[in-house]
């Protein structure tokens, strides 16, 4: 049976004390070191995905899958150690899109693993239960031995349309599955800033979906510690969320 340590962080893009927040996501990188990550809102100029990449002891391939311009949007960390395929990308619309790659696994075929990040208003929960289901008619069509897992910021919460589609799919929340319910917050994480966008009530938005033949063994969240002498300053706006899990 092959394990799979996997994670899912929304970056915050370059605003909001981008400079300040770096070396807390470095470190806190370099202790989780998954064997997949996927990323939101990744300026692709800046390397964002290639600095967390390099910040601990893996060494890690990413993956890039834009979003609405070529030079922004959604990025899959791979650690050396796994083979992958190249990318498949789907957009869904509102400058939102999705990207997938097929892990080989030792003892298995593999596994598909995606990311992507839904529309954002708070109103517009038809658009992201659209996106969802678009996401997955796109993913009915992965090659990967029916071992799925999808993660990234939905922008919805779990009363939400596009929530309810994902498990009405088969899909299976790993942090729900692993402690029962799931976190009652992975937005906003606390951090201050100038651009920080306060629009929608706190809540969870942030996931690690699984199908099939996957067991959870673990979920926790990550990424979520304030810097040590400023209690305004986190990571990223979101929280992130890390899995262990078994493919058999």
């Amino acid at each position: 049976m092959d394990q799979l340590h996997v994670a899912t962080l929304n970056l915050r893009n370059l605003a909001d004390r981008w400079d300040e927040r770096l070396p807390l996501l470095l470190a806190d990188m370099a202790a989780l070191q998954p064997d997949l990550l996927g990323l939101q809102e990744c300026v692709y100029p800046l390397q964002q995905d290639r600095l967390l990449g390099a910040a601990g002891a893996g060494t890690y391939r990413a993956v890039r899958g834009w979003a609405g311009r070529p030079e922004y949007g959604n990025s899959i960390l791979v650690r050396e150690a796994l083979a992958a395929s190249e990318p498949e990308r789907v957009d869904l619309g509102r400058d939102r899109s999705a990207h997938r790659v097929e892990v080989t696994l030792p003892h298995r075929p593999g596994v598909t693993f995606a990311v992507t990040h839904l529309h954002h208003l708070v109103p517009d929960a038809v658009v992201r239960d659209e996106q969802a289901a678009a996401l997955l008619d796109w993913l009915d069509g992965a090659s990967a031995d029916g071992a799925t897992i999808v993660v990234g910021d939905f922008n919805a919460d779990p009363a939400e349309p596009a929530y309810a589609r994902m498990t009405g799919a088969g899909f299976r929340s790993a942090y729900a599955e692993a402690n029962g319910a799931e976190p009652a917050v992975t937005w906003p994480s606390g951090l201050q800033g100038p651009a920080i966008d306060d629009d929608g009530d706190p809540g969870c938005l942030d996931y690690i979906w699984v199908r099939g033949p996957i067991r959870v063994v673990s979920a926790r969240l990550a990424f979520d510690r304030p810097a040590v002498d400023d209690p305004g300053l986190y990571p990223s706006d979101h929280v992130g969320v890390a899995a262990r899990v078994e493919i058999g």
